[in-house]
């Protein structure tokens, strides 16, 4: 019987590929996004190839929409296996300049999104006593950044929130929970960040503009020269080298330029499994 995967944000990059590789793996994959206009592409490949895939709209801040799409699911198919938590958003402006609406905005799709996702599915996934939910962050969950404090903000909750989650309903119910923390991904999730700043008003001129001009130049630097980015199907296979992995860690990163930004955070416990045995230890 295939596994079933649950996939958020599939219409381009990261989402789309783990759809493409799950399928061809075997997985029934659910792929879901806000707007089944953008779906064209996909469809188109899924069809060629004969994949087990099927479409569904599904928006991360909608919490109707989430219990809708994983109620037909559920309907069909009796389970789900696993849930990629992989929609998001960036945000690029800095405290003084971000709108009380573009804060709720970024914390909304990033954080409260994972977890109006998590809570629909997490009851089926504790009735079967299995299940894997995996939530893609970001170096910016370990290490903030500047420009990006709203952004860290919200994948530093997911990092908590799922760290908290591995605590006690992994051991107790046999559902694993994992972060993924790229460094960054070659997609247009880059430019819609700087298209949302542009949109937005971008930044007034001021003490912070040389800054931001600063940021962009050297973010441009690395893109092009020293493997911070990498290409969404990159990303994927590491994801799904989580996802097969019969003892998956809490954390991790997914390339050596990830590894070697957040190591200051990570290198007494890489892959998150030792604070959540002492977590168990001093409080369960």
């Amino acid at each position: 019987m295939h596994k079933i995967a649950l996939i958020t944000g599939t219409s381009t990059g990261l989402g789309y590929s783990l759809t493409i590789k799950l399928a061809a793996l075997g997985y029934q994959v659910f792929a879901t996004m806000r707007n089944l206009s953008k779906a064209e592409k996909l469809r188109s490949e899924i069809s060629d190839k004969g994949l087990p895939v099927e479409i569904l709209p599904l928006d991360v801040q909608d919490e109707q929409s989430v219990k809708t799409c994983i109620a037909s699911v559920i309907a069909k198919t009796g389970k789900i296996d696993v849930l990629i938590n992989n929609a998001g958003a960036g945000f690029v402006k800095t405290t003084e300049h971000a709108t009380p609406e573009e804060i709720d905005w970024v914390m909304d799709v990033n954080f409260h999104g994972v977890v109006r996702c998590t809570k629909a599915v997490l009851p089926h996934m504790r009735e079967a006593r299995r299940g894997h939910i995996i939530n893609i962050t970001s170096v910016g969950g370990l290490v903030g950044q500047p420009f990006n404090e709203f952004y860290c903000a919200a994948k530093f909750a997911v990092e908590g929130y799922t760290e908290s989650l591995a605590s006690y309903v992994q051991p107790t119910f046999g559902i694993h929970f994992s972060v993924v923390e790229p460094g960054g991904i070659s997609s247009e999730f880059a430019n819609s960040v700087l298209t949302q700043l542009e949109q937005t008003g971008g930044m007034p001129q001021g003490d912070y503009l040389p800054v931001l001009q600063q940021y962009i130049s050297n973010a441009q630097s690395r893109a092009a020269n020293n493997g911070a980015y990498q290409s969404a199907d990159e990303v994927a296979d590491k994801v799904i080298e989580v996802l097969t992995n019969d003892n998956p860690p809490i954390r991790v990163r997914t390339s050596e330029w990830a590894e070697n930004f957040a190591k200051l955070k990570t290198q007494a416990d890489p892959d998150g499994k030792k604070i959540q045995q002492q977590i168990v230890e001093t409080i369960l």
